[in-house]
């Protein structure tokens, strides 16, 4: 299905070791893929509410984040928005989900709101506060990727890769953790 208006939405804290796979991934798109006009790339980090706004105004909204679901390290769960809602109070973990389903519950009394999907990925530590990602986690990414182009080619949206460069995702994580003035210019 091909929509209008797609946000895809990288979230989690980068502060907290892997919690911030989503904004390193979306980062890692943004930096090696040719972003098409019908497609706004978010990193949502740990905006929360203030990310309600794109479930209202665009027509398809993806977010990539850490999930607890039981599986390894690495293991992939996408979800859409009736998916999300359906689970029983106390199965979401983490601070990411329970705001996910919240702002999904809130949204769906709006009559204008957008198609949902989350994806997650089971990291191994969002606990220690470090910088970066750890090496079990960081291995699986490249799944990540390919489980996010392929729902934004379900989307409509076929990612075409930039020939002149590559940026690996410990070029974006080192960007993340030593930030220069020029990254924002």
């Amino acid at each position: 299905m091909k929509y209008e208006k797609v946000a895809l939405i990288g979230i989690g804290n980068i502060m907290f070791h892997d919690e911030g796979l989503g904004a390193y991934l979306v980062k890692y798109i943004e930096k090696n893929y040719i972003i098409p006009e019908n497609l706004t790339v978010v990193e949502g980090g740990t905006l929360g509410f203030t990310l309600m706004t794109y479930y209202q105004e665009y027509d398809k909204v993806i977010v990539v984040g850490t999930g607890s679901t039981e599986g390894a390290v690495g293991t992939i769960n996408s979800e859409n928005a009736e998916e999300i809602m359906s689970h029983e109070s106390g199965i979401r973990k983490t601070a990411n989900e329970v705001e996910i389903t919240m702002m999904v519950e809130i949204c769906s009394f709006h009559e204008n709101m957008g198609e949902v999907q989350l994806i997650t990925m089971v990291p191994h530590d969002i606990i220690d506060v470090k910088n970066g990602m750890t090496p079990e986690a960081l291995s699986c990414m490249p799944n990540l990727v390919n489980e996010t182009l392929d729902e934004l080619e379900k989307s409509g949206i076929l990612l075409k890769r930039k020939e002149d460069q590559e940026v690996s995702f410990e070029e974006i994580i080192e960007a993340f953790a030593n930030p220069k003035i020029s990254d924002f210019q």
